[in-house]
């Protein structure tokens, strides 16, 4: 594997996705150079680096005035696992693309942006979610929709808000849950669809069953609005049946083209978040069957192949290790300090020698 593909592979779990973050490029290059599969100069890194900024299809871009590198908002994942949210007339299934190129970007801007908002939304009521991105990445990426959700959402059962809106774990009601061997967290699979319809309809909701079947519960959340009723029975008649919940946010795509970038969505306060949150008009039309165990076991057998499950594995291992409830983005940063300073004790301990 060339440099340039290596990168590819492991700038997405280095660089943060806010550019306030930004890390600076002397840093990137001793983080890099410990994942590397062979030893390269660090002006080699650097002209790297500098040309793969420029590159809209590389997970890398540069501050536009400043100093630092930071994640793209858009990179070669998370176009992948958009094409999720676009259903089978939008180009999904078959290889004879049914939009131009310009209503494929437009889909899939708007298919970025909803991810941004449907994360932000389950901070919002204080359920921890994390993004697949990788697992629709490889040349099972067709299969890998029926197999892998497109968003875990964690609720932890033995915490509490704090008065500055964050949410804390209660060691003793953890470790009282440790003792009767019952879970401290319960696991929402989540799919999403930018839109559903009578062609499509009951693909998508098989799709979120089959992706869901580890998880307490599956939900599907749809940015358009469900306004024909006979589509809503259907729905219900299938939830009755399967157990999934269905959740649609009334976002129009006009809504969804006026709304930020998804970089800017991620990052904004909470009050700030608010003004999006006006625009939903939230509508449950099913509710989930929630399973008292999710299938922990199935998470261990995957982390070695998928590299969402892994991430999925070592976060919430390092939640339970630690009594903390961490926001994955948190928990990725601290895998990337954790990172440094192994470098950094490498380097020295090459220094030294």
């Amino acid at each position: 594997m060339n440099l340039r593909d290596q990168l590819k592979e492991i700038l997405p779990d280095i660089l943060p996705r806010n550019p306030a973050h930004a890390i600076k490029g002397t840093e990137l290059i001793e983080l890099v150079k410990y994942r590397l599969k062979q030893g390269y100069s660090d002006a080699t890194l650097r002209y790297h680096f500098s040309i793969m900024s420029c590159d809209p299809s590389s997970p890398i871009a540069k501050v536009e005035q400043g100093q630092g590198y930071y994640l793209r908002s858009t990179t070669i994942h998370s176009l992948n696992s958009a094409r999720n949210l676009l259903g089978a007339s939008q180009a999904m299934l078959g290889e004879e693309f049914a939009m131009n190129s310009g209503d494929q970007d437009l889909a899939l801007a708007r298919a970025n942006k909803f991810r941004a908002v449907v994360n932000r939304y389950f901070e919002s009521i204080h359920r921890f979610p994390m993004a697949f991105e990788r697992s629709f990445s490889d040349d099972q990426a067709s299969s890998n929709r029926w197999r892998f959700p497109d968003m875990v959402a964690i609720e932890w059962l033995v915490g509490e808000i704090l008065e500055d809106g964050s949410f804390s774990l209660n060691p003793e009601q953890l470790e009282v849950r440790r003792r009767l061997g019952d879970a401290p967290l319960r696991m929402t699979s989540v799919k999403l669809k930018l839109e559903t319809g009578y062609n499509t309809l009951r693909e998508d909701l098989f799709q979120c069953l089959s992706a869901s079947g580890w998880a307490n519960s599956g939900e599907m959340m749809v940015a358009a609005p469900i306004d024909d009723e006979h589509l809503v029975e259907e729905i219900r008649q299938f939830a009755a049946r399967y157990g999934v919940g269905v959740t649609t946010f009334g976002l129009d795509g006009d809504v969804l083209d006026d709304m930020p970038e998804p970089a800017a969505i991620s990052n904004l306060m909470p009050r700030e978040f608010e003004a999006i949150q006006s625009l939903f008009r939230l509508r449950r039309i099913s509710s989930s069957r929630m399973v008292d165990r999710f299938d922990w076991q199935h998470i261990v057998d995957q982390r070695e192949d998928q590299p969402d499950y892994d991430l999925l594995d070592r976060w919430i291992s390092r939640c339970l290790l630690t009594d903390r409830a961490i926001p994955v983005e948190e928990f990725k940063a601290i895998v990337l300090e954790d990172s440094a300073a192994v470098a950094e004790e490498l380097a020295h301990g090459e220094h030294v020698a």
